[in-house]
């Protein structure tokens, strides 16, 4: 209920631009088909546990829930992303009105963060991406409005999303350490002092208990795979391009308006809290994993709401405010013109190799061809008289696109990559092994593999699946139980 005098609802075309926000994203939801994370986590979902090597349960038991409901089919999965998407939207507006934003501060937010790169591309994929950046924009603002509001009891909606985060990627923790320091470091013990905070916490934490536990009776596999992150994001073009990546992952003509946010956090002292928020987020992101930017793209609903005040008051302070609101719009819907194509299928799929794309677009196609190319291989090899007894696979996106699209004709699968390696080999034999994209890594422990062909991804696209080794591997050193130690990698 709002407070009286005080005006808190969202205007109609808050709304307006979710819906279309989320129509676009369906409309597009089919295209190229299936990424590789969505096909893995497809897999996942088949093997439901409380924790995975690579992400909590969250994204593959949604995705496991989309294909039990909706079908094996790529809008089936995508749906749910496209809603936490709107949702997003219609939450940085909210955001805008706990900072004190009027009309043209409200609608800004939601214009610049439908119209974000970022947010556009991410929750186009099934991963745990959206959902993630569901809990953290749910976290701020359930936090900013028990204090700016003084209503305490949001703390409690903050440990709940904090909590679902948690089980949805570990990256939360970031969030919630930096939050903690921006209390602490801002003196802001009038806040916890209370014990709302402190129920929060037991909140997040009961709720992120059964994956502790799974956990640490796996060995605590999240900081191998944190350690992995760091060594794979880490080059010399990492460090110099992850601050500019941060800012323009926003949007190009939305730079200005999220710099005014920082500016606005840092100069308001009860929001000061939150700047500090953002700036360790920013600088632990630069410092350990400067290839993935967005990974403070969690913050961005908050800081475009601190910008748009700012930039409402510009507008109102100019003499021409209408010429300059049409300027800052025109300028955002422009730049989101522009960079549709590198984040959502736009282009036809057989122009895809000439044309400006994102790279998780191009690893969605070709899967569907690679698994019929397995499939023939196999079947030509059961027609000599050399049937594979397994299939083993270098990597993850390999293993779940014969899983999920192979059929039911090919040998049991398996792959010494993340999850995979955990799930090992069951009971498949390793007498004749079909190698995809994994002969180097047999070729030490078989007694010879002999190359049967290559995959080349269809339509000359280039992406990071292309070019595939198919070899058949006999002879092996030993059973699978015995090699399993020497196969299983994070890399």
């Amino acid at each position: 209920m709002a407070e009286p005098g005080r005006d808190d609802r969202l205007p109609a075309l808050v709304w307006v631009i979710a819906a279309a926000f989320v129509a676009v994203e369906l409309a597009f939801s089919a295209g190229y088909g299936f990424q590789q994370d969505e096909l893995y986590f497809i897999q996942a979902g088949r093997h439901l546990a409380f924790g995975y090597v690579d992400q909590p349960p969250i994204a593959p038991l949604l995705a496991w829930l989309a294909t039990a409901l909706g079908g094996l089919h790529p809008t089936a999965v995508r749906a749910l992303p496209a809603l936490e998407g709107g949702a997003i939207v219609v939450l940085a507006a909210r955001q805008a009105v706990i900072f004190g934003a009027g009309r043209i501060g409200r609608v800004l937010p939601a214009l610049c963060m439908a119209c974000a790169p970022v947010l556009i591309g991410a929750v186009h994929i099934a991963n745990t991406t959206p959902p993630s950046l569901l809990a953290w924009t749910l976290v701020v603002l359930c936090v900013s409005t028990a204090i700016a509001r003084d209503r305490p009891r949001w703390w409690l909606g903050a440990g709940v999303a904090a909590g679902l985060g948690l089980q949805t990627n570990n990256l939360l923790t970031l969030l919630l350490l930096a939050l903690a320091a921006g209390l602490l470091l801002t003196r802001r013990f009038d806040v916890l002092r209370t014990r709302w905070p402190w129920l929060a916490a037991g909140i997040a934490a009961v709720i992120w208990a059964p994956n502790v536990v799974w956990q640490a009776t796996h060995g605590w596999p999240a900081f191998a795979m944190s350690a992995s992150l760091h060594r794979e994001n880490t080059s010399a073009g990492d460090y110099v391009g992850g601050l500019p990546a941060q800012i323009l992952y926003g949007g190009l003509f939305t730079a200005p308006v999220l710099i005014a946010g920082v500016v606005r956090l840092w100069r308001t002292p009860e929001l000061r809290y939150l700047a500090v928020t953002v700036t360790l987020t920013a600088v632990y992101v630069l410092a350990w994993v400067p290839g993935k930017p967005y990974y403070t793209s969690g913050l961005l609903p908050a800081v475009l709401a601190a910008g748009s005040v700012a930039t409402e008051r510009w507008f109102a302070r100019g003499r021409r405010p209408l010429a300059r609101r049409t300027v800052v719009v025109g300028a955002v819907l422009v730049a989101t013109l522009a960079a549709l194509p590198t984040v959502l299928p736009v282009w036809p799929v057989r122009d895809v190799h000439a044309r400006t794309t994102g790279a998780d677009l191009r690893n969605m196609i070709g899967w569907p061809q690679l698994a019929s190319r397995v499939a023939a291989e196999t079947s030509a090899l059961t027609a000599a008289g050399t049937p594979p007894t397994s299939i083993f696979t270098g990597n993850y996106a390999e293993a779940s696109t014969l899983d999920v699209l192979g059929g039911p004709g090919l040998p049991p699968v398996l792959s010494g990559h993340n999850a995979y390696g955990m799930w090992g080999p069951g009971g498949a034999s390793d007498a004749r092994v079909l190698a995809v994209d994994a002969s180097d890594r047999l070729r030490p422990y078989f007694g010879r593999c002999r190359t049967l062909g290559t995959f080349i991804t269809p339509y000359r696209v280039d992406n990071d699946f292309n070019h595939l080794d198919l070899s058949l591997c006999t002879g092996p050193a030993g059973d699978w139980p015995a090699l399993w130690p020497h196969l299983t990698h994070d890399d």
